[in-house]
């Protein structure tokens, strides 16, 4: 048999037992530089072989070579390195700095060519530095050699059938059974389910072009020609590749963040409230604005519903807080007073069952909600009111200016007090009129430039004046809304939440 040309693919060669290991003087392979330069002039591509790999999982080792050509092989094992400033003056300084420096591109090579046949030229990446490569004869050394820094894999479809069969499960071979082309198409999906985020080139003869374009249909980024590449095209395919995984897998995870978003808002829409209303006279309107960025829902949360005795029950309160933690225990607490209502309870009973479940369900004991609570007579003329340490709703008539209910007997918030109590006061509302409950986040927004806050003063002449312009309903909301925004001069850092009800003769 006659002898390879020594190459820096020497290792595979001898364990194979088919090339004789290349002595330490040997001269450099004239195979691999490009023609018309010297190889102690050109920055030849860094090899390493799967022996050195699992001896030394990280190149952090100074080279050991010390010859004027550093692409001779030396065959035991150990990492051939190139550069151009390889003589025997180079420093063990020098040769950590360069090791210390960014990382060039490494590429993983796949093929079982044991006889040393060159496929891969020399390559440089765009900086002109050279790209190392490592190679492996099969899936099993590939698995072990396939790291982090590994941005391309370059697989040769004409990769022995065994070999994917070698590392499947049951460890046994396909008995010749499938197509030759089966078996390249079976090695491919291997090595994709194996390296998901790594680009893939994957190389095959000019004569089987159909075959490369199958592969591309498979998963590959693109294919080339084994028998047609040159140091220059493979370098630009594997910079092209590399780039295109890299934007393929970017346009994957916005398209994934895309549906999560959707998927969250669906849920964070289901979760708002629908009224329960059916057969009351009264008129319902609502402004809800989270202060989390891109988010529909805070920890401000409201609900209306009628009871089959005709009462009109409504609700508003406000988690203390901003997070997603805070949402989903605003919905827990407004879930519960639903069902609390529609059970029949009200007033100090209701609210004091609605504090066991916030003490429950709350991540620390700091947290606390505030709430009012309004349950308005069948006859749409009287109210009872509850407030647990939040705001008192603002009350229009016509003819009279809009004002808000009595806070003289107002309760603690919800979660801070055991067995606290929350008086129940009746309201006269009379034949016509408009009841807008809110949260804090409408009366703490700045005033113009300095510290001033709008305050439940200057929400109400603001209502008064928009109630004078025949404002009503969603357009009074809006409205006031959006003032309110206006006069902060910009979006507000807190939730918002604003219901309206209204009667009418």
């Amino acid at each position: 048999m006659p002898v390879p040309v020594p190459r820096q693919r020497a290792i595979p060669a001898v364990e194979c037992g088919q090339a004789p290991a290349a002595s330490p003087d040997s001269g450099p392979s004239k195979e691999q530089a490009p023609p018309g330069t010297h190889p102690a002039e050109h920055p030849t591509t860094r090899r390493e072989n799967p022996t050195e790999k699992r001896e030394k999982p990280t190149d952090t080792s100074p080279d050991t070579s010390t010859g004027t050509d550093s692409r001779t092989s030396t065959g035991t094992g150990t990492d051939s390195r190139t550069g151009t400033d390889t003589g025997a003056g180079r420093t063990h300084t020098d040769r950590t700095t360069q090791s210390a420096a960014p990382t060039n591109l490494t590429v993983l090579l796949i093929e079982d060519d044991p006889a040393g046949s060159p496929i891969v030229p020399d390559l440089l990446d765009q900086a002109g530095k050279p790209i190392r490569v490592r190679t492996a004869r099969n899936l099993t050394e590939a698995g072990r050699l396939l790291t982090d820094d590994v941005h391309c894999i370059l697989l040769d479809l004409a990769l022995s059938a065994p070999a994917p069969a070698r590392t499947s499960a049951d460890g046994g071979g396909n008995g010749g059974g499938d197509a030759e082309d089966h078996d390249e198409l079976a090695v491919l999906r291997h090595v994709l389910e194996l390296a998901p985020r790594h680009a893939v080139l994957a190389l095959t003869s000019s004569s089987d072009a159909e075959r490369g374009a199958e592969a591309v249909a498979v998963g590959a980024q693109d294919y080339l020609f084994r028998d047609e590449l040159d140091g220059r095209l493979l370098s630009r395919a594997i910079r092209y590749a590399v780039e295109r995984k890299r934007s393929d897998s970017a346009e994957r995870r916005l398209a994934e963040g895309r549906l999560r978003a959707q998927e969250n808002r669906r849920l964070e829409r289901g979760l708002l409230p629908t009224p329960l209303l059916a057969g009351s006279p009264l008129r319902f309107a609502a402004r809800y604005r989270p202060g989390r960025s891109r988010a529909l829902l805070g920890g401000d949360f409201y609900d209306v519903v009628r009871t089959p005795d005709g009462t009109v029950h409504a609700m508003i309160g406000d988690v203390c807080g901003h997070g997603p933690d805070e949402a989903a225990l605003g919905v827990e607490l407004r879930i519960a007073w639903r069902a609390l209502t529609l059970a029949g309870l009200c007033g100090d009973e209701l609210l004091g069952t609605l504090q066991q479940v916030l003490e429950h369900e709350r991540s620390d004991d700091e947290i606390f909600a505030t709430l009012c609570a309004v349950d308005i007579s069948p006859d749409g003329r009287r109210a009872g009111l509850c407030l647990a340490g939040h705001p008192s709703p603002l009350l229009s008539r016509p003819g009279e200016p809009a004002r808000l209910l009595p806070y003289d007997n107002n309760g603690p918030a919800l979660g801070l007090l055991p067995g606290a109590r929350w008086p129940r006061m009746q309201v006269e509302l009379g034949a016509e009129w408009s009841l807008m409950l809110y949260t804090d986040g409408l009366i703490e927004g700045h005033v113009g430039e300095g510290r001033e806050r709008l305050g439940q003063d200057g929400m109400v002449e603001m209502v008064r004046r928009q109630l004078a312009e025949g404002l009503a309903g969603e357009e009074l909301l809006r409205a006031t809304v959006n003032e309110v925004r206006e006069l902060n001069g910009g979006e507000l850092a807190d939730d918002v939440a604003v219901v309206l009800l209204d009667r009418t003769a």
